[in-house]
């Protein structure tokens, strides 16, 4: 019996392509689900419609009404969440909460960009600053103004957020006026391809305003030109690859790469044990190794601890991760199920391998669980739930260099308020990073911290007694702030509430007679 077969929509219609295709699996069982490739898409005809058709028609709207197309957008996520999240479970190896925190990431992230869109209004431009005069005389004045580019925006998704990965970067786009071409990653394409399904069936976007790859990118990168954007969520293997093609290079393509990320968690001395804010920092890092089976950008992968706390977190940490239930995602009882890939799961274990032979001690997991919760033996790309520990700051220089993609975390002790400074440069080690957590209630702490690592980080996340119990969680991504960060994390930035748009916009220094300056001006919204 022959698979289904994932289709792309390109050029206002669903089309199927040929040749040799990728099976995508269930994580769980193996078991194959479907087939997709791109092969026979015309890549070229795609970006045509989307300029021609997509472009034109969100540019005839304004802020307020692409607002609304992503709110109906949003709405049509939600209901059809339960659909969803099932793919997610099927294919991408999800618990229930996990396909929840994809699903319901993707649909509130559209609906901030609508309200955004409201907030707006009826502009078509953003007004950057205000009036300058430049001339001896005042009717010579300068304006800064952001028009939408009138390109495309080639969005490449990873594997681990199927919807959010999508909506997030669709929705600044679509807002700054500026048509999508989504390329999910393969494997887990099933709720991208479902999404995609919804917006066509439900009419929720204008003709080209969004496109959809099913298979390989073939030469979609290669047809890239001055005007459009290519915003790619991966490896920084193959982020430092796209920027260095050829034509991205000549024609200065404006890219954004958000990649690999040795993100942090750093306890301060004054925290005690079962205080509020030690309790917060407990359950930040245990979320973060078990949820998405620990294939989150944003998860904690470096934990650093004093080492007189370092025996209680290390026990607490452990009794914690003892109550994980691996196994079928889909039984009530489970807690984390597997990797999404055979190739990730491969992958974990050998960076798990790798910190180990360099001298960091496995205190749990480290391998393949025994047997997982209702899953066949032998079956399933599953890895249990992996602490390890460090002698000290500097014993393993692996950990703060190679970062493993899966459900594991490491523990590295620093010495009290003597260590703090070498803890800080250890952090930066990490050689850039998407989001770092700091616990504690010494203020000053919390400030000598910050700013010691804030140049290496597109977030630092702050927490103490008085937010511990309403915290946002350091893995979750949020609409209005940036997302990205600088060196090995790839350089960019997304979200962030109106700065998102900037990747799709154009600022241009306008210099002329102040009064029709300022007309000209009255038709955008000033930020």
């Amino acid at each position: 019996m022959s698979l289904p077969r994932l289709d792309s929509f390109v050029s206002g219609s669903w089309q199927q392509g040929n040749g040799r295709s990728v099976t995508l699996v269930d994580p769980t069982t193996e078991a194959s689900l479907a087939e997709a490739t791109s092969e026979g898409v015309s890549m070229s005809s795609a970006y045509a419609y989307a300029r021609d058709v997509g472009g034109p028609a969100l540019r005839a709207l304004g802020f307020r009404e692409r607002g609304e197309l992503l709110r109906g957008f949003s709405r049509a996520l939600h209901a059809h969440r339960d659909e969803l999240m099932a793919l997610g479970v099927k294919n991408a190896g999800n618990t229930r909460s996990d396909a929840k925190f994809d699903v319901d990431g993707a649909s509130a992230t559209l609906a901030s960009y609508a309200d955004l869109g409201a907030e707006l209004g009826d502009a078509k431009m953003l007004v950057d600053g205000e009036p300058m005069n430049i001339g001896r005389s005042s009717k010579l004045s300068g304006q800064h103004l952001w028009t939408t580019r009138l390109g495309v925006a080639l969005h490449i998704n990873a594997f681990n957020f199927p919807a959010w990965g999508l909506a997030e970067k669709a929705a600044v786009a679509l807002l700054a006026g500026m048509p999508v071409i989504s390329k999910p990653a393969t494997s887990t394409a099933l709720m991208a391809h479902r999404i995609m399904q919804i917006v066509v069936e439900e009419k929720l976007l204008p003709p080209g305003a969004l496109s959809f790859i099913a298979g390989s990118t073939g030469d979609l990168v290669d047809q890239l030109r001055e005007q459009d954007v290519l915003a790619f969520t991966g490896s920084g293997g193959t982020g430092a690859q796209l920027r260095g093609m050829k034509n991205v290079i000549a024609c200065s393509v404006r890219v954004n790469v958000e990649a690999d990320s040795l993100n942090a968690a750093i306890l301060g001395g004054d925290v005690e044990a079962g205080s509020e804010t030690f309790e917060l920092f407990v359950k930040d890092v245990v979320r973060d190794i078990t949820q998405k089976a620990g294939q989150k950008c944003t998860a904690i992968r470096r934990v650093f601890v004093p080492r007189a706390r370092l025996e209680e977190v290390r026990a607490l940490l452990l009794e914690r991760l003892a109550d994980t239930k691996v196994g079928d995602p889909s039984r009530d009882e489970v807690t984390m199920g597997p990797v999404a890939t055979k190739r990730q799961q491969t992958d974990v274990l050998a960076g798990i391998e790798r910190l180990k032979t360099a001298g960091a001690r496995v205190l749990v997991g480290g391998g393949v669980p025994e047997a997982p919760i209702g899953v066949e033996a032998g079956k399933g790309y599953f890895v249990a739930p992996t602490l390890l520990e460090c002698a000290s700051l500097e014993s393993v220089a692996d950990v703060h260099d190679h970062e493993v993609f899966g459900p594991s975390t490491t523990l590295l002790p620093y010495d009290g308020d003597n260590d703090v400074t070498k803890m800080i440069e250890l952090v930066r080690r990490g050689g850039g990073g998407l989001v770092a957590s700091v616990y504690a209630d010494d203020k000053a702490f919390l400030r000598e911290v910050f700013l010691g690592i804030a140049s290496s980080h597109g977030r630092v996340v702050l927490g103490n007694e008085k937010v511990a119990g309403g915290a946002v969680p350091p893995g979750t991504v949020m609409p209005g702030l940036v997302h990205g960060g600088p060196g090995r994390a790839g350089g960019g930035e997304e979200l962030g509430g109106f700065r998102g748009l900037f990747l799709y916009m154009q600022r241009t220094a306008l210099q002329g007679y102040g009064p029709f300056l300022a007309s000209l001006a009255s038709e955008g919204k000033r930020i």
